[in-house]
């Protein structure tokens, strides 16, 4: 378990009963169903709860606040299953602009604390699952500007987007300049086509194709052709933010699971006094409390040299996506046929962590990930 302090704590307090009050299923279900609009809480997350700013910097408009606010923020909207864009408007894209000299990074940053801006991130692509490096996609000079071309699939709440940051490999440059640049894109911009569809858990997600999209220098952030360290890093704090959401989700899911297991009665007995779903359930707790406390140990790790950090965190990740599995499995099979209908909360919330399962790189990705770095630490 994260251990939090004591404005941490009021942090966590007030948007539970802020989502307690205003959010439910239903809510959530009409959230997603009008992708076009912005979230209907995303405002008052800004404006009521200045939940948007805690993790930023009093300099850059924020309250002060760091990583470990944006886990307290996720694990609480995971465990009311709430829809809002806060991953990658708040962990990804302030954890890149606020990190990113310039004024065009300091005005998106102040709109992201305002809640008038909510960013898309367009990193991934067609061929390459979750290895940020494998970009295709290509910035090429063009007269006084540049040229984007590329396709980016899975690019998380792009239908709510007002701004996307984008990610290309720089063409036409000196060979010191041809790496990864990162490029801030208004969702108007003309020669953006998008495709919308629905992900697992209900959520929105659209592939994008970027068609010789005329970009400014300015919009260039940061270095040309240097985001690539960046990115991992940013990206990293990400899978541990979703890490933590698990938290939340897989507490509701086991906690629900226990309390019906209490209530349904068989033989006229509560199922609970069944030994092998006893058993099931301590199997469900264990893993939960396995993962809560992998994701506390990586938290603390997140300042350590890049490869530990990248080391503990993998392993974070694989815990998580296999308690995500045991206790989401476990969740709808102990609640029957019922487990997987619209009616129950119990279904999005596992629907919600086979989501998370995948992520960011799935268990087999960071088994991966965590072999290589040991290997690597070795030679």
């Amino acid at each position: 378990m994260l251990t939090l302090t004591d404005t941490q704590a009021m942090l966590r307090d007030s948007l539970t009963r802020f989502l307690a009050e205003q959010y439910d299923v239903d809510l959530r279900a009409r959230t997603l169903a009008a992708a076009d609009d912005k979230p209907p809480l995303w405002r008052a997350f800004a404006q009521e709860l200045g939940l948007l700013g805690a993790s930023f910097p009093e300099s850059q408009g924020g309250l002060g606040g760091g990583l470990d606010d944006n886990l307290v923020v996720m694990q609480t909207l995971g465990r009311h299953l709430a829809a809002e864009p806060y991953l990658s408007t708040v962990v990804i894209a302030g954890g890149l602009l606020k990190r990113l000299p310039g004024s065009v990074s300091q005005r998106l940053l102040g709109r992201v604390i305002d809640g008038d801006a909510v960013i898309g991130f367009a990193a991934t692509e067609p061929h390459g699952r979750h290895e940020l490096h494998d970009v295709r996609s290509t910035l090429a000079p063009r007269g006084e500007g540049l040229l984007l071309d590329g396709r980016k699939a899975a690019v998380h709440c792009a239908p709510w987007a007002t701004d996307f940051l984008v990610t290309a490999r720089s063409a036409g440059q000196p060979q010191e300049a041809r790496g990864i640049s990162l490029i801030w894109l208004p969702a108007s911009t003309p020669g953006i086509r998008r495709r919308d569809y629905r992900t697992l858990d209900g959520g929105r997600a659209s592939e994008l194709a970027f068609d010789e999209v005329r970009v400014q220098p300015e919009q260039v952030l940061g270095s040309i052709g240097a985001a690539l360290p960046l990115l991992e890093r940013v990206i990293d704090e990400a899978t541990l933010a979703v890490c933590a959401e698990a938290g939340g989700v897989l507490g509701r899911l086991l906690e629900d699971t226990v309390a019906y297991a209490r209530q349904r009665e068989q033989f006229r007995v509560p199922i609970a006094s069944f030994q092998a779903l006893q058993h099931r359930m301590a199997d469900m707790y264990v893993a939960l409390e396995q993962a809560n406390a992998l994701t506390a140990v990586a938290a603390g790790a997140m300042d350590a040299p890049p490869a530990q950090r990248a080391r503990i965190l993998s392993s974070a990740k694989v815990c998580t996506a296999r308690a995500c599995r045991i206790v989401g499995q476990g969740a709808v099979q102990i609640h029957g046929g019922m487990g997987m209908t619209e009616e129950l909360a119990i279904g999005h919330y596992f629907r919600r962590a086979t989501q998370i399962e995948q992520l960011f790189g799935s268990e087999t990705h960071h088994l991966r990930r965590v072999d290589r770095l040991s290997a690597e630490s070795l030679s």
